[in-house]
């Protein structure tokens, strides 16, 4: 039996309780946001309650199962996109997403928050992040719609064309045999109207559910026709003319008790890759906060952060006298079997191959990967690049990039240049990314940045005969600065959609547990694909 970690780590120390409380501060922060959200939206309740109607995040809760696991993704995407006052944005994207079970099935959940008014884009990037992790881990897609189309007076040309992708989407996920069930609140205006056009079932609320290419201004615009809205593209219409929805429920409980009936009836398959004994981390989750220097140029061992995951607090350690710099563990987490693969520093030529064969290996026995990062990019200098860092690194990347196992990947404090690419970075498709609000993200850092192009102005001024003002150079120099640190913190990332919501660290282990689950589900589930996505005739 493998021997279980001995953290080195002083939870009594002085160190430790000036990080811990350093990190909390930075979960609060999250949590305080997050809060804002919920605040905001339920100042509607009034709007919602003369209409009769349920307020988003209560209808997300009637249609989850009681008692089950909800993970929510994305919840500040939009950060200071609507307002750039930071005590003033309300991020979130105006929608709810996240994974949770209906009837016992494990579903993708897109809800409007229509008690809020928000950027269209970040709303947009959440439904189609949504719609990826539908597919990949073949998870059936439940939407409750309720949306008035684009706001034409902050129209932008690009976000139309882009918007088409949840389209496709849709058709992708139909065509593979993944279910897609649309609940219309509200108003389905212009191309909201194909989300239950491109959807396999449609329940609409009678009375308040409509969807319309065009809303009655429009058509009079383009027609001059006078049309209500019931008439033009109402929920009874719909279900008894056009034959767009299949069910018609009297209100918003009864359509998410449809809903729930829908789920059930289409047996799902429930097959699920039963994970074996899950021991206990030896040392408390709780820790992790203590643990990781809010800084992320201060060194630790990233063995003290797996020891307050893994199951046991043991595992396997890959080459660990070989390549450092990289962490390659083979451990269990919640009874699942995964490889760690984390950064004890910037990566090396030698570790670049190491992890690149610790990936092959994974690969071989079907493990999934689990990214821990913690780097500021590749080493640089005459050395390195001697030693093969361009061709060792493209090792890696070429590794990652082509996986054939399930990735997950946490950035938990610097996630710098193309380390980031290296360590699964968004643009390498991980199933999963989340960040611990403590991270860095960016090409490099701000001064190494501010440096770099000193150093190329002042060489620049040199052959032309000039001198720098030194006074010029210093702006310069801090514009650059300020340029890059704003734009590498936590919030400014799940903001614009670059990882799945930020997560508490204590959290981790829960979280990690939960979406090895979901790709183990995926793994075992066999699918009934057809060449077409399901039309409605």
């Amino acid at each position: 039996m493998m021997e279980p970690f001995e953290s080195t780590v002083d939870v009594t120390s002085e160190t430790y309780r000036r990080q811990r409380e350093g990190m909390l501060d930075l979960v609060a922060q999250v949590r305080s946001l997050e809060a804002r959200v919920r605040a905001a939206s339920a100042k509607a309740r009034p709007k919602f309650d003369a209409r009769q109607q349920i307020l988003p995040r209560e209808r997300v809760a009637r249609l989850l199962d009681h008692g089950a696991p909800f993970l929510e993704l994305a919840t500040l995407a939009g950060y200071r996109q609507d307002e750039d006052d930071p005590d003033k944005t309300i991020p979130g994207g105006g929608s709810i997403i996240g994974i949770g079970y209906v009837s016992g099935v494990r579903c993708i959940i897109v809800a409007s928050d229509s008690g809020i008014t928000a950027a269209a884009r970040p709303g947009g990037q959440k439904a189609v992040r949504a719609q990826h992790i539908a597919l990949q881990s073949r998870l059936p897609l439940i939407n409750l719609v309720e949306s008035g189309g684009a706001n034409l007076r902050d129209y932008q040309m690009e976000h139309f064309v882009y918007g088409g992708e949840m389209f496709y989407n849709m058709a992708r996920l139909s065509a593979a045999g993944v279910p897609v069930i649309s609940t219309v609140h509200g108003n389905c205006t212009a191309g909201g109207a194909y989300i239950p056009g491109m959807s396999d079932y449609v329940i609409m609320v009678r009375g308040r559910g409509k969807a319309f290419l065009a809303g009655p201004p429009l058509v009079k615009a383009a027609t001059g026709e006078d049309a209500d809205e019931q008439s033009l593209g109402g929920a009874e219409m719909h279900a008894t003319i056009s034959g767009l929805a299949e069910y018609l429920a009297e209100d918003d409980a009864d359509a998410i008790r449809l809903t729930r009936e829908v789920m059930a009836s289409l047996d799902w398959g429930r097959s699920v890759a039963e994970p074996g004994h899950a021991d206990e981390p030896l040392y408390d989750p709780d820790e992790l906060c203590g643990v990781v220097p809010l800084d992320y140029r201060r060194p630790y061992d990233m063995r003290e952060v797996a020891a307050r995951i893994a199951d046991g607090s043991r595992w396997s350690d890959f080459k660990p006298l070989y390549g450092a710099d990289m962490v390659c563990l083979r451990a269990k987490v919640g009874g699942y079997a995964c490889g760690f693969i984390g950064n004890n520093g910037p990566i090396t030529p030698n570790g670049a191959t190491k992890c690149a064969q610790f990936i092959q290996l994974c690969c071989q026995t079907n493990t999934p990967l689990v990214f821990l990062q913690n780097t500021t990019g590749y080493v640089v200098g005459t050395d390195p690049e001697q030693g093969g860092m361009i061709k060792h690194g493209s090792k890696m990347i070429q590794a990652v990039s082509n996986a054939t196992v399930p990735r997950i990947t946490f950035n938990i404090g610097a996630s710098f240049g193309a380390g980031n690419y290296g360590m699964c970075g968004r643009a390498y498709k991980p199933h999963f990314l989340f960040a611990w609000p403590n991270a860095r993200m960016n090409v490099m850092g701000g001064e190494q940045a501010a440096t770099t192009m000193s150093i190329v102005v002042e060489a620049s001024m040199k052959r032309r005969g000039m001198e720098m003002d030194p006074g010029m150079l210093a702006a310069m120099k801090q514009e650059i600065v300020d340029l890059f640190n704003r734009q590498e913190d936590a919030l400014y990332a799940t903001a614009r959609g670059l990882d799945d919501g930020i997560i508490d660290p204590r959290d981790t282990r829960r979280v990690l547990t939960y979406v090895l689950s979901i790709c183990a589900e995926a793994a075992g589930r066999s699918m009934h694909p057809n060449t077409f996505g399901v039309a409605r005739l």
